[in-house]
C-alpha cells in the first residue's frame, strides 16, 4: 500500500515537472518571437518606410514587435499571480507597487500597440492607380511587389511578368505595387490584426477581473459562468484569426497566434485549480 502511495505521488511529482518544462518552454518560445517580429518588421519598413522611418511612425513600423514584448510581460505578470507567489508574498506593498508599475507599463504598450495596427490598416488602404505599359521595365528601379503583409520582395525579372496587363496600384507613394487582389487580402490580414488586437485586450481585462475576484475569494457561481462565456466567444474569435492566417500561409502569425492561446489556456489552468483549492478549503 505504502509502495502504492509513493509510486502514485512520484508519478504525480513527474507528470507535473513535465508540464510545467512544457509550460515555461511555451514562454520562452514567445520570448524568441520579439526577436523574429523584429527582424521581419526591420525587413518591411525598408520597402513601407524607404524614405527613412520618423519616432512617430515607430509603433506603425514595428506594432508587432512591441506588441508581443508587453504581452511577454503581461504573460508572465499572471503567471506569478495565478500560479509562483503565494497570496501572503502578493498582498506586500512592495510586491503590489512592482507588479502595478509592470501592469500599467503593459498596457500602456498593448494599447500603443493596438493603434499602431490600426493606423496600419488606414496606411495599407492608402493605395492609388499606378499605370505602367510593361512592369519589367521597373526593374532596377527599386521597386518592390507584394507577398503578404511585411513581406515585400524586390521586383525582379523572375517575377515582373505575374504583373503585367493587370490593374496595379501604389502604396502611398511608396515603390510598393500590386494588383488589386493581392492589396485586397493583405487590407484583409491588416484588418485581421486590428480585431485580433482588441479581443485579446478584452480577454486580458476578463482575466483580470478573475483574479481580483478570485484574491477577493468572490470569483464563484453565476460570475464563473458569465466569465467562461465571455471568454468562450473570445478565444473563438482569435482562434478564427489564427486559423485564418494558417490558410493565408502568414506562418509566423498563425505560429504566434497558436503559442498564445497555448500560453494563455496556461493561466486559464492556474485559475481553475486556485479556485478549485479554495473550494476544497470551505
Amino acid at each position: 500500500m505504502l509502495f502504492g502511495e509513493i509510486m502514485s505521488s512520484g508519478s504525480l511529482s513527474l507528470t507535473g515537472g513535465l508540464y510545467k518544462v512544457f509550460k515555461y518552454s511555451v514562454y520562452a518560445l514567445l520570448t524568441l518571437n520579439i526577436f523574429l517580429f523584429f527582424q521581419e518588421e526591420s525587413l518591411a519598413i525598408q520597402q513601407t518606410f524607404s524614405q527613412g522611418i520618423d519616432l512617430g511612425d515607430i509603433i506603425q513600423g514595428y506594432a508587432a514587435t512591441i506588441d508581443t514584448a508587453a504581452w511577454v510581460l503581461l504573460l508572465l505578470l499572471f503567471e506569478f499571480e495565478t500560479s509562483v507567489l503565494r497570496p501572503r508574498t502578493l498582498a506586500r506593498p512592495d510586491i503590489r507597487v512592482i507588479f502595478s508599475l509592470v501592469r500599467v507599463f503593459s498596457y500602456g504598450f498593448i494599447g500603443y500597440a493596438f493603434y499602431g495596427y490600426f493606423t496600419k490598416m488606414l496606411f495599407i488602404n492608402g493605395i492609388s492607380p499606378f499605370v505602367v505599359d510593361d512592369v519589367c521595365r521597373l526593374v532596377g528601379q527599386g521597386f518592390s511587389i507584394i507577398d503578404t503583409l511585411d513581406q515585400y520582395p524586390m521586383l525582379a525579372a523572375e517575377n515582373c511578368g505575374t504583373l503585367n496587363s493587370q490593374a496595379l496600384f501604389q502604396l502611398n507613394e511608396q515603390n510598393i505595387i500590386g494588383h488589386a487582389d493581392q492589396w485586397s487580402a493583405i487590407q484583409w490580414l491588416a484588418l485581421a490584426d486590428v480585431i485580433n488586437s482588441f479581443t485579446w485586450i478584452a480577454v486580458v481585462i476578463v482575466l483580470e477581473v478573475d483574479v481580483r475576484l478570485q484574491q477577493q475569494n468572490r470569483f464563484k457561481g453565476r460570475v464563473v459562468l458569465v466569465s467562461k462565456n465571455i471568454k468562450f466567444v473570445l478565444y473563438a474569435i482569435l482562434l478564427g484569426a489564427a486559423t485564418y492566417w494558417g490558410f493565408l500561409g502568414d506562418l509566423l502569425d498563425f505560429w504566434d497566434a497558436f503559442m498564445w492561446l497555448l500560453a494563455f489556456f496556461f493561466i486559464e489552468v492556474n485559475i481553475f485549480k486556485v479556485e478549485k483549492s479554495a473550494s476544497l478549503d470551505q
